[in-house]
């Protein structure tokens, strides 16, 4: 008796879909309800220890928040199946239906990719990056890199901006550039030609080797990531002076790859929240890694578990004409870093200018309340 009053309810279901054109069908619980969630294998180019495979972690949530559970995105730690820069390749095959990284990992496929996840310092912090992305013609321009120059079977979101990164972790203060020539110092992505410029000797050892590498006195500093990554990986220890302050990567974002076979197969919504996720991922991304990187920093200054020294001025001057000696030969190479770089800069020229004028130097307020300076800012 149940059982026919209930099949008499989805013929009456159904008929009144159909009578209506059909319209929102799927829509249906019951329809729905019939479906399993879409389950995306992920991998990170981050170890599980560091906060940015927690970030990884943080976007997939969102989508599954967003999503009900429909779309479920489960994310493995760096190495799980590939190394962190075959993750383009892996995607692109359908190794893995996505994963969480940056552009700079891909430098090697073309050097104008690097641009879209950090770039040469042209004043920009990560959000006016991002901003550039949306409104600027940064996503046009990196869409077509995708599909027209690498072919890659892949989507791409960049989202979550993140802080400049400290010039690096030394044995000994950096007191002027002059001190980089021959350093032996690691380095990795497209940071390196910048230090390569300088004068440096650059090591690209992985992460888990660092700080065995400065202890046996192989390395005389290196550059990894923020206060919480730092720490995380032992570089107080091993180093001792921490360089506060750098334009060797002042505007990093993070990358979303899917596979675009599986990303199309989607229904419209759930690749909607897919976006939108990252957007929301994002912002709360900044606002954890103020928590977190202050934090952490605060701690090493209080206990006393490390020096922060502000880079001199002299040094980050360098940084820049060293990056313009870079930029001037990537453009001359490469046609298509010549055309991104030269719509960053308008970009740059416009949005950074106005900020500059609009907004007042902060310093001012904080020496106001937290120094006794009376509003007199430290130069």
């Amino acid at each position: 008796m149940t059982d026919s009053r209930g099949a008499a309810r989805r013929r009456f279901l159904l008929n009144a879909v159909t009578a209506a054109g059909g319209v929102g069908l799927a829509g249906f619980p019951m329809v729905a309800a019939a479906q399993g969630p879409v389950v995306f294998r992920f991998q990170g180019a981050w170890s599980a220890r560091d906060i940015f495979h927690e970030y990884a972690l943080d976007y997939a949530r969102r989508v599954i928040d967003m999503s009900g559970g429909r779309l479920r995105i489960e994310v493995l730690a760096a190495g799980a199946v590939v190394k962190p820069q075959e993750l383009l390749d892996a995607v692109h095959k359908g190794v893995l239906d996505g994963c969480h990284a940056t552009p700079g990992l891909w430098e090697s496929r073309n050097t104008a990719l690097p641009l879209f996840g950090s770039g040469p310092a042209l004043g920009m912090d990560a959000n006016q990056l991002l901003a550039w992305m949306r409104y600027g013609g940064g996503a046009a321009l990196y869409q077509d890199l995708y599909e027209r120059a690498l072919n890659a079977n892949v989507v791409g979101l960049l989202y979550g901006p993140m802080p400049g990164q400290p010039l690096g972790w030394f044995k000994k203060p950096i007191a002027s550039s002059a001190q980089f020539r021959g350093l032996k110092f690691r380095v990795t992505g497209p940071w390196a030609d910048l230090y390569r410029e300088l004068g440096v000797a650059v090591s690209d050892l992985p992460d888990g080797e660092i700080v065995a590498a400065m202890a046996r006195g192989s390395l005389d500093g290196a550059a990894f990531g923020n206060p919480t990554s730092d720490r995380q990986l032992g570089l107080p220890g091993a180093a001792g002076v921490c360089m506060m302050q750098s334009f060797h990567a002042p505007a990093q974002v993070f990358e979303i790859l899917y596979n675009r076979k599986k990303f199309d197969a989607l229904p419209p919504d759930l690749r909607a929240i897919a976006r939108h996720a990252a957007d929301a991922a994002g912002a709360d991304l900044s606002w954890k890694a103020t928590h977190r990187y202050s934090t952490d920093y605060a701690e090493m200054r209080e206990r006393r578990e490390a020096r922060f020294l502000k880079t001199p001025v002299e040094v980050l001057r360098a940084q820049l004409r060293a990056w313009q000696a870079v930029v001037s030969a990537k453009s001359r190479d490469n046609p298509i870093f010549e055309k991104v770089i030269e719509s960053q800069r308008r970009w740059a020229r416009r949005a950074v200018g106005w900020s500059l004028d609009a907004a007042a130097d902060p310093r001012i307020a904080y020496h106001y309340w937290f120094s006794g300076k009376a509003g007199a800012a430290k130069q």
